[in-house]
Protein backbone atom coordinates (compact mmCIF):
# COMPACT_ATOMS: atom_id res chain seq x y z
CA UNK A 1 0.00 0.00 0.00
CA UNK A 2 1.04 3.80 0.27
CA UNK A 3 4.23 4.86 2.09
CA UNK A 4 3.10 7.95 2.37
CA UNK A 5 1.39 9.45 5.95
CA UNK A 6 -1.94 8.81 6.52
CA UNK A 7 -4.44 10.58 9.01
CA UNK A 8 -8.05 9.78 9.50
CA UNK A 9 -10.33 12.70 8.78
CA UNK A 10 -12.55 13.79 11.63
CA UNK A 11 -15.09 12.17 11.29
CA UNK A 12 -15.06 7.90 12.80
CA UNK A 13 -17.20 6.96 9.58
CA UNK A 14 -16.04 7.38 6.16
CA UNK A 15 -19.36 8.42 3.13
CA UNK A 16 -19.15 6.20 0.55
CA UNK A 17 -21.58 6.49 -2.85
CA UNK A 18 -22.29 3.06 -4.57
CA UNK A 19 -25.07 1.96 -6.79
CA UNK A 20 -26.50 6.00 -6.46
CA UNK A 21 -27.03 5.08 -2.80
CA UNK A 22 -25.02 7.16 0.43
CA UNK A 23 -23.87 4.73 2.70
CA UNK A 24 -21.29 5.13 5.87
CA UNK A 25 -18.15 2.88 6.26
CA UNK A 26 -18.30 2.48 9.76
CA UNK A 27 -15.12 1.51 12.61
CA UNK A 28 -16.95 -0.94 14.05
CA UNK A 29 -16.14 -2.80 10.54
CA UNK A 30 -19.97 -2.47 9.28
CA UNK A 31 -21.91 -0.34 6.75
CA UNK A 32 -24.61 1.42 7.35
CA UNK A 33 -27.00 2.38 4.80
CA UNK A 34 -29.41 5.31 6.46
CA UNK A 35 -31.81 5.98 3.46
CA UNK A 36 -32.83 2.14 4.64
CA UNK A 37 -31.52 2.06 8.04
CA UNK A 38 -30.27 -1.04 7.31
CA UNK A 39 -26.80 -2.72 8.30
CA UNK A 40 -24.82 -5.04 6.99
CA UNK A 41 -22.40 -7.12 8.40
CA UNK A 42 -20.07 -10.13 7.50
CA UNK A 43 -18.37 -12.79 8.93
CA UNK A 44 -19.03 -12.91 12.73
CA UNK A 45 -17.83 -16.60 12.81
CA UNK A 46 -19.43 -16.85 16.64
CA UNK A 47 -18.39 -19.81 18.01
CA UNK A 48 -14.95 -19.93 16.66
CA UNK A 49 -13.09 -19.83 19.84
CA UNK A 50 -15.39 -22.75 21.27
CA UNK A 51 -14.65 -24.55 17.93
CA UNK A 52 -11.01 -24.46 18.39
CA UNK A 53 -11.55 -25.42 21.98
CA UNK A 54 -13.48 -28.59 21.00
CA UNK A 55 -10.24 -29.77 18.98
CA UNK A 56 -7.98 -29.34 21.90
CA UNK A 57 -6.61 -25.71 21.16
CA UNK A 58 -5.89 -23.71 24.07
CA UNK A 59 -8.03 -20.53 23.21
CA UNK A 60 -9.39 -17.88 25.24
CA UNK A 61 -13.24 -17.98 25.73
CA UNK A 62 -15.67 -14.90 26.09
CA UNK A 63 -15.01 -13.90 21.66
CA UNK A 64 -18.96 -14.42 21.58
CA UNK A 65 -19.89 -12.38 24.24
CA UNK A 66 -17.67 -9.36 23.04
CA UNK A 67 -18.93 -9.79 19.38
CA UNK A 68 -22.71 -9.64 20.12
CA UNK A 69 -21.57 -6.96 22.77
CA UNK A 70 -20.32 -5.15 19.80
CA UNK A 71 -23.50 -5.74 17.85
CA UNK A 72 -25.33 -4.19 20.84
CA UNK A 73 -23.30 -0.78 21.11
CA UNK A 74 -24.07 -0.70 16.88
CA UNK A 75 -27.90 -1.22 17.03
CA UNK A 76 -28.43 0.93 20.00
CA UNK A 77 -26.12 3.72 17.73
CA UNK A 78 -27.63 3.25 14.69
CA UNK A 79 -31.11 1.88 15.52
CA UNK A 80 -31.57 -0.25 12.85
CA UNK A 81 -34.95 -1.35 11.06
CA UNK A 82 -32.49 -4.22 9.80
CA UNK A 83 -29.23 -6.33 9.79
CA UNK A 84 -28.23 -8.30 6.80
CA UNK A 85 -25.49 -10.56 7.54
CA UNK A 86 -23.71 -11.29 4.71
CA UNK A 87 -22.30 -15.24 5.48
CA UNK A 88 -20.36 -17.04 8.10
CA UNK A 89 -22.70 -16.33 10.97
CA UNK A 90 -21.97 -19.58 13.05
CA UNK A 91 -18.25 -20.77 12.50
CA UNK A 92 -18.89 -24.49 12.45
CA UNK A 93 -21.17 -27.23 13.98
CA UNK A 94 -19.05 -27.41 16.85
CA UNK A 95 -19.87 -23.99 17.99
CA UNK A 96 -23.55 -24.72 18.19
CA UNK A 97 -22.60 -25.61 22.15
CA UNK A 98 -25.30 -24.73 24.91
CA UNK A 99 -22.90 -21.28 26.00
CA UNK A 100 -22.88 -19.95 22.38
CA UNK A 101 -27.04 -20.83 21.69
CA UNK A 102 -27.94 -19.44 24.79
CA UNK A 103 -25.86 -16.04 24.58
CA UNK A 104 -27.38 -16.41 20.81
CA UNK A 105 -30.79 -16.47 22.43
CA UNK A 106 -30.69 -14.04 24.88
CA UNK A 107 -29.05 -11.07 22.19
CA UNK A 108 -31.75 -12.00 19.61
CA UNK A 109 -34.52 -11.31 22.52
CA UNK A 110 -32.99 -8.22 23.56
CA UNK A 111 -33.48 -6.86 19.63
CA UNK A 112 -36.51 -8.83 18.44
CA UNK A 113 -37.88 -5.26 16.97
CA UNK A 114 -35.07 -5.75 14.47
CA UNK A 115 -35.45 -7.93 11.19
CA UNK A 116 -33.07 -9.83 10.70
CA UNK A 117 -31.49 -11.52 7.29
CA UNK A 118 -28.34 -14.11 7.00
CA UNK A 119 -27.27 -14.38 3.52
CA UNK A 120 -25.35 -18.11 3.66
CA UNK A 121 -21.72 -18.80 3.42
CA UNK A 122 -19.24 -21.36 3.11
CA UNK A 123 -19.16 -21.42 6.96
CA UNK A 124 -22.77 -21.49 7.13
CA UNK A 125 -23.48 -25.01 5.00
CA UNK A 126 -20.77 -26.85 7.82
CA UNK A 127 -22.36 -25.12 10.84
CA UNK A 128 -25.86 -25.31 9.84
CA UNK A 129 -28.75 -22.08 10.05
CA UNK A 130 -29.18 -20.65 13.01
CA UNK A 131 -31.91 -22.26 15.39
CA UNK A 132 -35.49 -21.06 13.88
CA UNK A 133 -36.22 -19.49 17.34
CA UNK A 134 -34.26 -16.59 16.59
CA UNK A 135 -36.59 -15.55 13.82
CA UNK A 136 -33.69 -15.10 11.87
CA UNK A 137 -34.54 -14.96 7.90
CA UNK A 138 -31.82 -17.46 5.85
CA UNK A 139 -31.49 -16.89 2.28
CA UNK A 140 -28.83 -17.33 -0.42
CA UNK A 141 -26.92 -15.08 -2.39
CA UNK A 142 -27.95 -13.60 -4.06
CA UNK A 143 -29.58 -11.67 -1.81
CA UNK A 144 -30.90 -8.31 -2.92
CA UNK A 145 -32.19 -4.99 -1.55
CA UNK A 146 -32.56 -1.94 -3.26
CA UNK A 147 -29.59 -1.50 -5.80
CA UNK A 148 -27.64 -4.31 -3.73
CA UNK A 149 -27.07 -7.85 -4.10
CA UNK A 150 -26.06 -9.26 -1.13
CA UNK A 151 -23.66 -12.04 -1.38
CA UNK A 152 -21.21 -13.84 0.81
CA UNK A 153 -18.65 -14.77 -2.12
CA UNK A 154 -17.44 -11.61 -3.87
CA UNK A 155 -18.83 -12.15 -7.30
CA UNK A 156 -20.39 -9.67 -10.31
CA UNK A 157 -23.58 -9.24 -11.04
CA UNK A 158 -25.48 -8.41 -13.61
CA UNK A 159 -27.89 -5.27 -12.49
CA UNK A 160 -26.77 -4.57 -8.88
CA UNK A 161 -24.17 -3.49 -6.63
CA UNK A 162 -22.25 -6.34 -4.80
CA UNK A 163 -22.16 -6.46 -1.38
CA UNK A 164 -19.93 -9.03 0.48
CA UNK A 165 -17.72 -10.52 2.58
CA UNK A 166 -15.46 -13.97 2.60
CA UNK A 167 -12.18 -12.49 2.39
CA UNK A 168 -11.73 -10.87 5.51
CA UNK A 169 -9.92 -7.72 3.51
CA UNK A 170 -6.94 -6.33 5.05
CA UNK A 171 -4.50 -3.79 4.05
CA UNK A 172 -0.86 -2.71 4.86
CA UNK A 173 0.31 0.40 6.06
CA UNK A 174 4.47 1.29 5.42
CA UNK A 175 6.03 4.14 8.21
CA UNK A 176 8.97 5.75 7.72
CA UNK A 177 11.66 3.40 8.63
CA UNK A 178 10.98 -0.15 8.31
CA UNK A 179 7.76 -0.40 10.51
CA UNK A 180 4.55 -1.72 8.96
CA UNK A 181 1.18 -2.53 10.20
CA UNK A 182 -1.63 -4.49 8.48
CA UNK A 183 -5.52 -3.20 9.47
CA UNK A 184 -8.96 -4.40 8.78
CA UNK A 185 -10.22 -2.59 5.72
CA UNK A 186 -13.17 -2.26 2.98
CA UNK A 187 -12.34 -2.91 -0.57
CA UNK A 188 -14.21 -1.23 -2.93
CA UNK A 189 -14.05 -1.68 -6.77
CA UNK A 190 -16.97 -0.03 -9.78
CA UNK A 191 -19.54 -2.82 -8.71
CA UNK A 192 -18.60 -4.44 -5.79
CA UNK A 193 -17.64 -3.89 -2.30
CA UNK A 194 -15.96 -6.26 0.06
CA UNK A 195 -16.61 -5.77 4.04
CA UNK A 196 -13.75 -6.45 6.70
CA UNK A 197 -14.86 -9.45 9.26
CA UNK A 198 -16.97 -7.85 11.98
CA UNK A 199 -15.93 -10.69 13.88
CA UNK A 200 -12.95 -11.39 16.21
CA UNK A 201 -9.95 -14.22 15.97
CA UNK A 202 -11.12 -14.27 12.78
CA UNK A 203 -7.72 -13.22 10.91
CA UNK A 204 -7.42 -11.81 7.97
CA UNK A 205 -5.90 -11.91 3.92
CA UNK A 206 -4.23 -9.10 2.76
CA UNK A 207 -5.85 -7.42 -0.35
CA UNK A 208 -3.01 -6.50 -3.16
CA UNK A 209 -3.34 -3.27 -5.33
CA UNK A 210 -5.42 -3.14 -8.27
CA UNK A 211 -6.42 -0.64 -11.10
CA UNK A 212 -9.82 1.09 -9.90
CA UNK A 213 -9.58 -1.15 -6.59
CA UNK A 214 -10.31 1.40 -3.84
CA UNK A 215 -9.33 1.11 0.11
CA UNK A 216 -10.90 2.50 3.16
CA UNK A 217 -8.71 1.75 6.15
CA UNK A 218 -10.12 0.91 9.70
CA UNK A 219 -7.77 2.20 12.96
CA UNK A 220 -7.94 3.90 15.83
CA UNK A 221 -11.94 4.13 16.17
CA UNK A 222 -11.90 5.86 12.85
CA UNK A 223 -12.36 4.84 8.39
CA UNK A 224 -10.32 6.67 6.07
CA UNK A 225 -9.96 6.52 2.80
CA UNK A 226 -6.41 5.45 1.16
CA UNK A 227 -4.58 7.21 -1.36
CA UNK A 228 -5.58 5.68 -4.92
CA UNK A 229 -2.52 4.81 -7.45
CA UNK A 230 -0.81 7.16 -8.89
Amino acid sequence: MSSAPLSPSSAAAAPVRWAGETLCLLPERAVWWPERRVLFVADLHLGKAATYRALGQPVPGGTTRQNLARLDALIAAQAPQRIVFLGDFLHAAQARTPQVLAALADWRAAHAAVDMTLVRGNHDSRAGDPPAALGIEVVNEPWLIGPFACCHHPQDHATHFVLAGHLHPVCKLYGPGRDSVRLPCFVSEPRRAVLPAFGEFTGGWLVERAPGRRFHAVGGAAVWALPAPA
